[in-house]
């Protein structure tokens, strides 16, 4: 009797610790994770997207293209029709797609400078962080590679080592600032346009990116070879800004868009036939609404 009640004791235990253990699984318990609905599947949050699509900010950075330069007159800063912060109705820029008129006008901030290189990023994101934009856009690189000579273009691992060190700054005063990267435009493809006009080439000769558009006719093989080796370093500049924003979540590279743009004569200033008219900076704007507001970066 003695052993029979020993035995029917240890049957209990066992029968309860698999009901308990069972109740522990159903509610929660062991290795389930998560809260779980009255449907008995499992509702896990979801987070919350790196990539905000609707920035209430924006703060610019660049060179002469985003001051607008040449776009209403000669040899001139025009930044009320900058692509990026322009107040410039015609131009519709990124600041108003994203934050209206008066938005734009309060929230918005242009920190580029006519003949800016990659080096002078790092002070102008400095400036720009002041503010703590939402948003930086950048566009920076022609004048790294428009210099006197193919000799004196910025090297491609300075020019990587300067962006670098342009993302470092602002990371380090704005941990959760988006950057909107663009490409360096096709400066051969704005050679061909530009000179067929002859008011341009004579804009050139005062010094607009010598070494494309120096000797804007010559077709001989001194010439061809300069103006490759300009576009070389360009396609490389942009595959230095490909993979370096890659490395940061919240930087979206425009993917090779400005540079693929064909730029034609209505896009061009008809001051100097090599900058972005207000309708290039229109298109500039464009290009860049789409990347910043894609659910996934646009390639």
């Amino acid at each position: 009797m003695r052993n029979r009640r020993h035995r029917s004791r240890a049957v209990l235990a066992v029968v309860a610790a698999t009901v308990l253990g069972a109740a522990g699984c159903d509610s929660g318990g062991g290795d389930s994770t998560g809260a779980h609905s009255k449907s008995g599947t499992a509702a896990k949050a979801k987070p919350a997207p790196v990539w905000d699509r609707s920035p209430s900010s924006v703060a610019a950075v660049g060179d002469s293209i985003t001051r607008g330069f040449d776009a209403c007159t000669v040899l001139s800063d025009c930044p009320e029709v900058s692509w990026a912060t322009g107040t410039e109705a015609s131009v519709d820029s990124l600041a108003v797609r994203l934050l209206g008129t008066t938005g734009a006008a309060e929230r918005s901030w242009n920190y580029a400078e006519t003949g800016a290189r990659m080096a002078d990023l790092p002070a102008q994101i400095s400036q720009a962080a002041t503010r703590k934009p939402q948003l930086v856009t950048v566009m920076v690189g022609a004048n790294d590679a428009c210099r006197a000579s193919t000799s004196a273009m910025t090297s491609v691992a300075d020019f990587r080592a300067e962006f670098e060190d342009s993302l470092r700054t602002l990371r380090r005063a704005l941990p959760k600032t988006q950057v909107y990267v663009a490409s360096v435009p096709n400066l051969k493809r704005l050679w061909s346009q530009g000179r067929t006009n002859p008011m341009g080439k004579a804009v050139w000769k005062l010094g607009i990116c010598p070494s494309m558009l120096a000797d804007a006719d010559a077709l001989d093989s001194a010439a061809t070879e300069r103006r490759d080796t300009v576009q070389d370093r360009v396609e490389a500049y942009n595959k230095v800004l490909e993979q370096v924003c890659a490395t940061d979540e919240r930087c979206r590279f425009d993917g090779g868009a400005v540079y693929d743009y064909r730029f034609g004569t209505d896009q061009l200033s008809h001051w100097d036939w090599f900058h972005p008219s207000t309708d290039g900076q229109a298109r500039l704007a464009e290009i860049a609404y789409r990347h910043v507001t894609a659910r996934t970066p646009v390639t």
